[in-house]
């Protein structure tokens, strides 16, 4: 169940479709969300406003260290242009009735994949929506930014106009402690000519230019943007690779490196899924990395020693708790751990994830519970099944393009043309896909084109391409003139420019 505010929006007729009819979550997450299963015997509470309402009441028994969050949330926005929605929700994250609705993605160069923003704007929505329904609290979103991954084939990269793009750089490690150099700035020197066209595109270039200077490190350049995008909207940024913060978690880091809990924990969990669903993530013996300087490597025990893998570093145990007690933030968690030092240092009633964050989350309520820290109501991310078919593109028609090339192919009939036929009749014909049982056959009902006046010229033009390509490419020995007809032997055309 998704719970959203009643925001305004244009008139319009739509209509509701489950999450599982759009082909793209997992049987995990669908039943999640449709409560059918045993998927809701993974989770804490359910996604409903009585779920909203239970995991408000199980937060307030897990208190965290809000002094502390204060005390570092202001020292990291303390070089940033001031807005005063942000320092109020920073003071309010002092009172015990204020609770988080977070979020959490990589520092991807760029803002990356777009439901990057998605996420975001979600969580935004979601603290609004929970403070209209439970006014006596405050719930504040923030983006949790995930600054100790280290694999920069995904994060330093990105799409544009089915082009990839990669960060060239030599830098190793965890990517928020990675800076800008000279060919970051290459990358966003191609985006230029691209994004000044868009509408607010000079506005939102200039955004990236002031947060993507050179020696900045990425950490510092995401923080700077997504407070320029999203700081009016009261959006907290929380960079969790900071000593301080990693101090509050050393009780839950030592447990695993003496006793290597978390794995332990999972397993039963592990069992019970695999049973109707697909494990998203088995973790390992001991679920911390190592982090220091250029070099983010996993934390392996070989008999009595604990080695950094693939470096000649190694501790005994002793030396490794010292380690840990006195540079914290050496220290990084993987998947398996990293929702439960979120929920740590953040007061968190709700996450907002992805499909397959949700899933991965789903298996570690134990482990949360073995070092009794709070598990949060999980929030799949983004719209509902009815703003998926409001929203998109030709309203219901965005359940038709989600349908598996089988199910289309038993119940439409294949478009004919001929060789000879006018260009304009091809176009017409290839849309008679859709056909209807009649008493005495079958009927063919033409679809409608829609296109915004914008587009206009980019259709012409890609058509005009893909014409051209099979004239030229596919059938270079074919004399089109032969074919040319006059206007009024097609009788006119179907095409509709609404």
């Amino acid at each position: 169940m998704h719970f959203s505010r009643n925001l305004p929006t244009m008139s319009q007729s739509s209509k509701h479709i489950p999450f599982s009819s759009t082909h793209v979550f997992s049987k995990l997450i669908n039943d999640y969300l449709e409560g059918k299963g045993t998927a809701l015997d993974f989770v804490q509470y359910a996604p409903n406003l009585e779920g909203y309402r239970t995991a408000i009441e199980g937060r307030k028994k897990h208190p965290i260290n809000r002094n502390l969050l204060f005390d570092e949330l202001t020292k990291q926005y303390a070089n940033l242009p001031q807005e005063n929605a942000v320092n109020n929700q920073i003071a309010l994250l002092n009172k015990d009735n204020t609770f988080v609705i977070t979020t959490a993605h990589q520092p991807n160069l760029f803002t990356g994949p777009l439901y990057f923003f998605y996420k975001i704007i979600h969580a935004i929505q979601l603290a609004a929506s929970l403070k209209e329904a439970f006014p006596e609290c405050n719930f504040v979103p923030v983006y949790y930014m995930g600054s100790e991954d280290a694999d920069l084939d995904e994060v330093g990269s990105f799409n544009l106009d089915a082009k990839n793009y990669q960060w060239a750089t030599k830098q190793t490690g965890a990517i928020g402690r990675m800076q800008v150099d000279d060919a970051l700035l290459v990358l966003l020197k191609q985006l230029e000519s691209y994004w000044t066209i868009l509408p607010q595109g000079q506005k939102a270039l200039e955004i990236l230019k002031e947060a993507y200077q050179k020696g900045k490190t990425i950490s510092e350049a995401t923080l700077s943007f997504v407070h320029a995008f999203f700081g009016s909207k009261g959006l907290l940024v929380l960079q969790p690779d900071d000593a301080a913060l990693k101090a509050a978690f050393i009780p839950v880091m030592e447990k695993e490196l003496m006793s290597g809990f978390s794995h332990e924990a999972i397993q039963p969990t592990i069992a019970a899924l695999s049973k109707d669903y697909h494990v998203q993530s088995e973790g390992r013996s001991i679920n911390l990395f190592y982090l220091k300087d250029n070099l983010r490597a996993r934390i392996e025990k070989q008999g009595e020693q604990f080695i950094v893998v693939d470096t000649d570093i190694q501790f005994t145990e002793k030396e490794i708790i010292a380690e840990l007690h006195q540079y914290p933030e050496r220290f990084s968690p993987n998947v398996i751990l990293r929702g439960v030092y979120q929920e740590t240092i953040l007061p968190g009633v709700v996450f907002v994830g992805g499909g397959g964050e949700l899933a991965y989350w789903m298996e570690l309520k134990n482990v949360f519970q073995q070092v009794d820290v709070h598990y949060p109501l999980l929030q799949l991310r983004n719209f509902s099944g009815q703003d998926f078919s409001k929203y998109h593109p030709g309203g219901a028609l965005g359940k038709k393009l989600y349908l598996k090339c089988e199910e289309i192919a038993t119940r439409n009939a294949k478009p004919q043309v001929l060789p000879t036929d006018p260009w304009k009749k091809v176009i017409v014909t290839i849309t008679e896909s859709r056909r209807h049982q009649k008493e005495d056959g079958f009927v063919y009902e033409k679809h409608k084109m829609f296109l915004y006046k914008e587009d206009f010229d980019k259709f012409v033009e890609g058509l005009n391409e893909a014409v051209n390509h099979v004239k030229t490419e596919l059938m270079p020995d074919v004399d089109f003139k032969q074919f040319n007809r006059e206007e009024d032997e097609f009788g006119g055309t179907d095409l509709k420019w609404e």
